[in-house]
């Protein structure tokens, strides 16, 4: 490599010991859902979309009816036009808990929506308490873990509390692609002063586990601002920060844990259905974040594999940065060491943000193309309104 490359490689090689260096910030200062609270006097309503989740929805079911802390509790549940037995299987799972409530719906989505605003913006209209807890079906929660969240959204007198899940793998594509989504942010955000920041743009949110306080949630226009967005947590949380409400994301690694992907093949298709939205929805926006992934993270590992002498020396520790960024990310998440497939993973950072990146062309591709679909229908269904029934 020549002068040019050798400062190519330190500059790559600065990038990934920023990343790095914000992980450990992000590590030492960033708040995790407290294990012990006193409880929570106030009325919660949990509300849980479900479209074809008969085989994970019971376990959370179960979760939800060992919640301690909650004496005032209600549990909805919508059945989103599922083809699988959702419905019997949360009825069974229930055994005639009066706390839960099961709705149904009996067709897809209003034009202009995604399945999966249309049924929590049917669920919070059901609601009548002060705080709603919105969680997806595949999550797993710790008996405190509801009581935890909604005491965190009091105590920062937010409007949108996002307790982050630990993202638990299978295969070997998951381990590698699934941790990228803490790195995302932890390696690239200060958290802590984002959280005291009504900037849109510094929002941080995962709608796998959400605390919202209901007068905010209404204040940001709820589901109906979001309704067409494949990334309806994220643009909830920009909503609210516009109606002037703060939202926090705080890790919920001993309360909250989700595989949120089954295999390759469904991880494929699920980062499918949301990456083109990254970056604004812009191409270019991508284009220039795909460079500066490809400066830090590819450019320092080539440069130790094929430099020499200082070039060599700076895409080595451009690479130990790397893989350090990613480890300290993924314990900010667990808030555990790193385990032997967490260093393997990290080992394969470059691998990792390569496979992240040919995700995005993918997304952007059936995105132009109008076949994006999730769970057998259409990302936003042109279909008839939702109709309920108790």
């Amino acid at each position: 490599m020549g002068a040019a490359g050798r400062s190519l490689t330190w500059l790559g090689t600065g990038l990934a010991a920023l990343g790095a260096s914000t992980a450990v910030y992000n590590l030492v200062t960033l708040r995790t859902l407290p294990r012990r609270v006193a409880g929570v006097i106030e009325p919660v309503t949990v509300c849980v979309p479900a479209r074809d989740e008969a085989a994970r929805l019971p376990a959370l079911i179960a979760d939800l009816r060992a919640q301690t802390g909650v004496p005032r509790l209600r549990v909805l549940i919508l059945d989103d036009a599922s083809t699988d037995g959702t419905y019997e299987a949360a009825l069974s799972a229930i055994g005639g808990d009066d706390r839960f409530t099961v709705l149904r719906s009996a067709a897809h989505p209003a034009p202009g929506w995604t399945g999966k605003a249309a049924a929590c913006a049917r669920l919070a209209a059901r609601a009548d308490a002060a705080a709603l807890v919105f969680v997806d079906a595949d999550v797993r929660l710790a008996p405190q873990a509801i009581a935890a969240a909604v005491t965190e959204l009091r105590r920062r007198g937010a409007g949108l509390v996002s307790a982050w899940p630990v993202q638990e793998s299978g295969s070997g594509t998951e381990h590698l692609v699934q941790p990228l989504l803490a790195w995302s942010w932890a390696s690239t955000l200060p958290v802590g002063p984002a959280n005291h920041s009504l900037r849109p743009s510094t929002a941080v949110a995962c709608g796998q586990f959400l605390a919202v306080d209901a007068e905010a949630y209404r204040a940001g226009g709820g589901h109906a601002a979001v309704a067409a967005s494949a990334t309806e947590d994220l643009d909830l949380a920009r909503a609210l920060r516009r109606a002037g409400h703060r939202t926090a994301l705080v890790t919920a690694s001993h309360a909250a844990r989700t595989r949120m992907y089954t295999g390759a093949d469904e991880l494929t298709n699920g980062y499918t259905r949301w990456l083109w939205s990254a970056y604004g929805g812009r191409i270019e926006g991508g284009a220039a974040i795909g460079l500066l992934l490809a400066l830090a993270y590819w450019l320092p590992p080539l440069a130790a594999l094929l430099g020499r002498g200082r070039t060599r020396r700076a895409g080595v520790l451009g690479y130990l940065a790397a893989v350090t960024g990613r480890i300290v990310a993924r314990g900010t998440e667990t808030r555990r060491p790193p385990g032997r497939t967490d260093v393997l993973s990290a080992a394969a950072h470059p691998i990792a943000v390569g496979h992240y990146l040919a995700l995005w062309v993918r997304s952007h591709r059936h995105h132009r193309s109008g076949d994006l679909r999730w769970k057998q229908r259409p990302l936003v269904t042109p279909d008839t309104s939702i109709s309920l029934r108790a």
